[in-house]
């Protein structure tokens, strides 16, 4: 069934936040400042790619103070508004019965769009 709910998820747009986050990822690694920021694009376009079989957890260690500050960072100049893009969407999928699996996946991206940093795809 996870399977089928990643193709069907493919299909209906994921591919196509796959590859926004993939371009956002590369325009975001052309500066050194950008990188370490680039990398959580590109952890945001793992989980849009195939969001099925994924978990999203903090990491067993602790990152540090320098892992907040980033997180901060990133909710000030474009976290909010990813989250809150799939905020709206899973809003909207949830509306339907058919669309709550794919809400729940835009609602368990929103999580990982608001603090990426420190966190962990499995």
């Amino acid at each position: 069934m996870k399977v089928l709910g990643n193709i069907i998820w493919l299909v209906f747009g994921g591919f196509a936040i796959f590859l926004e986050y993939i371009l956002a990822g590369l325009a975001l690694c052309v500066t050194i400042i950008g990188i370490p920021f680039g990398i959580q694009a590109f952890k945001l376009g793992m989980l849009a790619l195939w969001p099925f079989n994924q978990r999203v957890e903090y990491m067993d260690y602790a990152p540090g103070c320098l892992s907040t500050i980033m997180n901060i960072l990133w909710l000030i100049i474009g976290g909010i508004w990813i989250a809150l893009t799939h905020l709206v969407f899973g809003a909207l999928l949830g509306i339907t019965i058919i669309g709550i699996p794919w809400a729940k996946q835009h609602f368990k991206m929103v999580s990982l769009a608001l603090t990426p940093f420190g966190r962990r795809l499995i």
